[in-house]
Formats: C-alpha cells, structure tokens, sequence
C-alpha cells in the first residue's frame, strides 16, 4: 500500500506543479504586457533626449567654430593691412634711398 499511496502523492504534486507553471507564465505575461509597450516609448523618448543633447552640443560647437573664423578673418585683414603699411614704407625708403645715391653721383 505504500507505493500506490507514494504513487497517488507523486501524481498529486504532479498536477500541483503542472498548475504552477502554466498558470505563471499567464500571469507574467498579463503583468508584462503593459510594461513591454512602455519600453519602446520610454527607450524612444531616451533616445530623442540623447539626440537633442547631441544637436544642442554640435551646435555650440558650430557657433564656436564660426566665432573663430571671423576671428581670424580679422586677424588676416589687419595682417594684410600692415603689410601694405609695411610695404608702403620700404618702397618709400627705397625710393628715397635711391634719390639720394642719384644725387650723389650727380654731385660726384
């Protein structure tokens, strides 16, 4: 009598058993069902703040960038200009210093 009566237990946690793991994974998927929708959305929305912080950043980089091409733009146009200053006055040293050899050698 006792293997029948080990038996019937065995079969009793059997079924037991059995109504716990079907009956878990309806209840998980019941649970998980609204929070597997909300995922997408809430990765979605993550993704468009990392975006928009990427954009934000690119574009203070752009502008930064384009502050220091008017910089140097500056730069190079006062470059330019003291060049011609520069140059101005050699060619008018030069100019000079020729005149005077010119009239040396006149006066010689």
């Amino acid at each position: 009598m006792s293997r029948p009566m080990l038996l019937v237990f065995l079969f009793i946690i059997l079924i037991i058993t059995s109504q716990f793991e079907w009956r878990q994974p309806l209840v998980v998927d019941v649970d998980t069902t609204p929070s597997v929708s909300q995922k997408p959305q809430q990765i979605s929305r993550r993704e468009e703040a990392v975006k928009e912080k990427i954009i934000l950043s690119q574009e203070k980089k752009i502008q930064r960038l384009n502050e220091l091409v008017r910089s140097l733009e500056q730069q190079l146009l006062q470059c330019k200009g003291d060049n011609k200053t520069t140059n101005g006055t050699v060619s008018y040293l030069t100019e000079r210093i020729l005149e005077l050899e010119r009239q040396q050698i006149l006066e010689d």
